[in-house]
């Protein structure tokens, strides 16, 4: 113990007084006595250097300069997503287009007239900058945006429905990622859960026998991440409608992954947003990190009453978003005006058909073979992508996978070689029959430079 340098000798050494100059002396210092404190606890425990502890000021130097990068370095950090996953829940669901980010950092980097009417010089809403896109692009009367579609189910069942009945399918009675159950949050939003049916079939009638006049709100509930098959039946939309119309109550829909474009020609059958407006449903309520491609959000869009009826709920103050994610949804809601679709990159990763993603596969691969051992085999086959993020539970999409296999390392030893690269980007792959797979469709071309010199180091 009386060989451990104090803390005021080691602050004194010539590293860790430029490390202060730039880290700040507090962080410095703290990180001087945690790694003190660590010696300390190593020796009384009488174990020495067994255990690597040294009293040596330089190893000591060592260790606190790497817990002060430690304490500085960023904990949310960019990965290449080579999953073929495009809306990876885990690993941030749609990216954002390159357009998007650039007025994301002009809007956060100056002032903006988030909430100004410069045509007035009065007071404006923050609603105006992305309500006239949604209203046109689903063929409703108005819009909101929260923070996500959780949000925009509570908020619409606590104005529309807190302590009045809503009436669901008991088929519709959902649990979907990180444990968000319908039945939860609609008992949190003060509606009374009002089940008809049985799971697996509900008919309009089961609807119209359950209304009575405590009934605030007939619900339907897309089923996001499951297809339910078999001997099943459920009433149309057009039939809740018309019901909700002679009972003169309000019809929501929660359509989950919020499909704003027709992916029809891709493969992929998603109800869209503008269809259920057309059907006369009075609210709809979608996701803008899913299917739309935008940042993370929540929609609400609908019948102009109902909208302003939900706005003046005070809990949509609590529930609004902030100016980036407006900034961001402004920029992928003029991409769909403009039909400029592949300007969003997860709408252009679903529109790749399997023969582009299989061009660029032979091209990478041609690049690897020449940079990696005679032991390491790579080769091409015909597989399938997804969407993820809960939508289209039961759809995937043709694609050319490449799979990976050593005879240096295993299958796991490579997916976390690729996944902890040191100073390098983090590679998310997958595993399947005992070997790396790689799926280019979620890889960015700008990023494949970068994920052949990470497999490079990986299987050497």
């Amino acid at each position: 113990m009386r060989g451990i340098p104090s803390v005021d000798e080691l602050l004194g050494r010539p590293r860790l007084l430029a490390l202060a100059e730039n880290a700040g002396r507090s962080l410095v210092t703290q990180s001087v006595r945690g790694v003190l404190a660590d010696l300390r606890a190593v020796l009384k425990k009488g174990r020495g250097t067994d255990d690597g502890a040294s009293a040596d000021s330089a190893q000591l130097e060592l260790q606190i300069i790497a817990k002060v990068e430690a304490a500085l370095a960023p904990s949310l950090v960019r990965v290449i997503n080579a999953t073929g996953v495009i809306l990876h829940t885990n690993l941030g669901r749609a990216p954002l287009s390159s357009q998007a980010a650039a007025h994301i950092s002009e809007i956060a980097t100056r002032y903006s007239n988030l909430e100004y009417d410069l045509a007035s010089g009065n007071r404006g809403q923050r609603d105006v900058h992305t309500a006239r896109m949604f209203a046109d692009l689903a063929g409703a009367e108005a819009a909101i945006v929260v923070n996500n579609n959780a949000a925009a189910v509570f908020l619409v069942l606590n104005t529309l429905s807190k302590g009045a009945e809503t009436i669901v399918s008991r088929g519709e009675l959902i649990e979907i990622g990180d444990g968000f159950r319908i039945p939860d949050i609609m008992a949190e939003s003060g509606a009374i859960v009002r089940e008809v049916g049985t799971t697996n079939r509900t008919r309009i009638r089961d609807y119209e026998r359950a209304v009575t006049k405590n009934t605030g709100l007939l619900l339907r509930v897309h089923p996001s991440n499951f297809r339910m098959t078999g001997f099943t039946a459920g009433s149309s939309l057009e039939e809740l409608v018309a019901l909700g119309r002679r009972s003169k109550i309000p019809v929501f829909e929660d359509l989950g992954s919020g499909c704003l474009a027709n992916l029809t020609a891709s493969g992929i059958s998603e109800p869209v947003v503008a269809a259920s407006c057309a059907a006369g449903v009075s609210v709809v309520s979608f996701s803008g990190d899913k299917l739309l491609g935008g940042p993370q959000a929540g929609i609400i869009a609908g019948k102009k009453q109902i909208i302003e009826r939900i706005r003046r709920n005070p809990l949509f103050r609590a529930l609004r978003v902030d100016k980036l994610t407006i900034a961001a949804l402004e920029v992928t809601l003029r991409a769909y005006l403009r039909g400029a679709l592949d300007e969003i990159p997860a709408l252009r990763m679903i529109r790749f058909d399997a023969e582009a993603v299989a061009e660029r596969a032979r091209s990478f691969v041609a690049q690897l073979q020449a940079s990696v051992a005679k032991d390491v085999t790579v080769r091409i086959s015909e597989g399938f992508s997804v969407i993820g993020g809960g939508s289209t539970p039961d759809q995937q999409l043709p694609t050319n996978l490449i799979s990976i296999t050593s005879a240096r390392h295993s299958p796991d030893e490579l997916e976390k070689r690729l996944r902890k690269p040191g100073n390098a980007t983090p590679v998310i792959a997958r595993i399947e029959n005992k070997k790396l797979i790689l799926d280019l469709r979620t890889v960015l071309t700008s990023e494949e430079p970068e994920l052949a010199t990470a497999l490079a180091s990986a299987l050497s």
